[in-house]
């Protein structure tokens, strides 16, 4: 049978006609009963297919259901919060947070290395964007603008070396200060306290110094050791497709202007003072 099986490979080989003729043959007639075979075969196959994606619909639905039952209570709770956080705020006559808007744009370049991290927009100053502005996708933070062209921008991410983000914590209201070292994962600086950091606190932005909205969801911390703190950020660097620029307007500072006061009042008075 070896011997017979050389033989043959040898004969396809070298294209002799009588065996190509038998072999073509054969496969005419073996091809319907094949066919025939592989019919029950495949119908198994699609039905295991079937089953299988009906259990996991299955399961999944359970835990889509499991999941709007606790989004339902949550939203509840949120009502709840926010008519008594419009209640308090009544009370205390606190000042509302400036508008903010939003522009879409879709991520057309990735300058992405071991020196820059960076993305280019597609959209620039013909669509609003200015320089300084949040980027922000549907997870957290991403950067912000440095560069605006007319139709494209340019976006520091936050693991660049440059980036620097006002920060706090979560839980503990702890400020910092969030920077970049170009690898995937960021660091800590300026903490006031130490001891009030712990693994899994969130970081969101402080809103200090008028470029960063505050709120926004920046990362986890991942590791604390002595001084040494680390944030993993919640955005995928790698996989951003689309993000929003941030329209923040953040309120400037207006000095108040002095009363005009009728003449002989003022300076005229305190001369009098002095006189006497």
């Amino acid at each position: 049978m070896v011997g017979a099986s050389v033989t043959l490979l040898g004969l396809s080989r070298a294209e002799y006609k009588p065996i190509e003729s038998a072999r073509v043959l054969v496969l005419d007639y073996a091809t319907p009963v094949l066919d025939v075979i592989s019919r029950p075969v495949a119908s198994a196959n699609a039905l295991f297919a079937e089953i299988g994606t009906l259990m996991t619909i299955y399961a999944e639905n359970e835990r889509l259901t499991l999941e709007n039952e606790r989004l339902h209570a949550w939203q509840a709770e949120a009502r709840q919060l926010a008519q008594e956080n419009a209640a308090f705020r009544g009370l205390l006559r606190a000042q509302p947070e400036p508008g903010m808007a939003f522009i879409s744009a879709r991520v057309v370049g990735d300058s992405g290395g071991p020196f820059v991290r960076t993305l280019i927009l597609n959209a620039g100053g013909e669509d609003g964007v200015r320089k300084g502005e949040a980027v922000v996708n549907g997870d957290g933070l991403v950067g912000r603008v440095v560069e605006a062209g007319n139709r494209s921008s340019r976006v520091l991410l936050l693991t660049d070396l440059n980036s620097r983000v006002p920060v706090v914590l979560e839980k503990s209201r702890v400020r910092a200060v969030l920077e970049g070292d170009n690898s995937n994962v960021l660091r800590l600086s300026f903490l006031s306290n130490f001891d009030e950091v712990k693994v899994d606190d969130r970081v969101m932005t402080s809103g200090h110094g008028g470029i960063f909205p505050a709120g926004i969801p920046v990362g986890a911390v991942v590791d604390v050791e002595g001084a040494s703190v680390r944030v993993a950020p919640l955005v995928a660097f790698g996989k951003l497709e689309f993000v929003q620029v941030l329209r923040f307007n953040f309120p400037e500072f207006e000095p108040v202007s002095e009363p005009d006061l009728p003449a002989g009042v003022g300076d005229g008075e305190a001369g009098g003072v002095a006189k006497k």
